[in-house]
């Protein structure tokens, strides 16, 4: 059997709003195995991407607990999980996030310089061969289409081989060919390198190319 690479126990995270609380997540239990391809999906202001913050350690939760690959990070100083996240995990948006004045190259090229990877030239070429962009190395993002400049982003996201992927609404902002090459390049990634991707999104569509869909509703998990 294999591991629950992501596992959650209890979780909530609540905010105020004025002077009222808003309870995003009110005890989700989740368990996702490794090289399992997980949609998570439900209405806008649900906690789906609460939930995907909470595990890319960008937020920490009010209470509960988090582990990944068997590690409390809800413990984590911040630093540490600064760290943790560098390494380990990948994201991916629905705003590609690239940086306008550096080519598609030298996009997935950064991570990697920060993480003081050897061969990254080599590698990112690699990783735009993968995604289909291996003739598009020097373009600047305002060069490129919108779906070929998510690909981009999921070659940087893989820059240093991340254990996770987290997708948050990767084709909300493509049309439907584009959103259907992204969703096939996933199932690639997911097939054939055993990624772990987790997944929000609202089409029905595209959450049934995953293994299995989470629903969330009101903060919490749709029996």
């Amino acid at each position: 059997m294999e591991m629950d690479i992501i596992k959650t126990g209890n979780l909530k995270k609540s905010y105020m709003l004025g002077k009222v609380e808003v309870k995003a997540l009110n005890g989700v239990d989740v368990s996702i195995q490794k090289g399992e391809f997980v949609a998570i999906m439900g209405p806008s202001g649900c906690g789906k991407s609460t939930f995907l913050n909470m595990v890319g350690m960008l937020d920490i939760p009010t209470s509960g607990e988090i582990y990944v690959e068997g590690n409390d990070v809800t413990g984590m100083s911040s630093n540490k999980r600064a760290e943790y996240r560098l390494r380990h995990i990948g994201f991916i948006f629905q705003f590609f996030n690239l940086f306008n004045e550096l080519t598609a190259i030298e996009n997935i090229m950064f991570p990697m310089m920060l993480n003081r990877m050897p061969n990254y030239r080599k590698n990112a070429q690699e990783l735009l061969n993968l995604v289909g962009l291996g003739d598009r190395i020097h373009h600047l993002p305002s060069e490129l289409s919108g779906g070929q400049q998510q690909r981009v982003t999921i070659a940087r996201s893989l820059a240093n081989s991340p254990k996770i992927l987290l997708a948050d609404e990767p084709t909300g902002n493509l049309d439907t060919k584009s959103s259907k090459e992204i969703i096939e390049l996933f199932r690639k990634l997911n097939l054939e390198r055993g990624q772990t991707i987790v997944m929000v999104t609202h089409s029905q569509e595209i959450g049934e190319k995953a293994d299995r869909i989470i629903h969330f509703r009101d903060g919490i998990i749709e029996k």
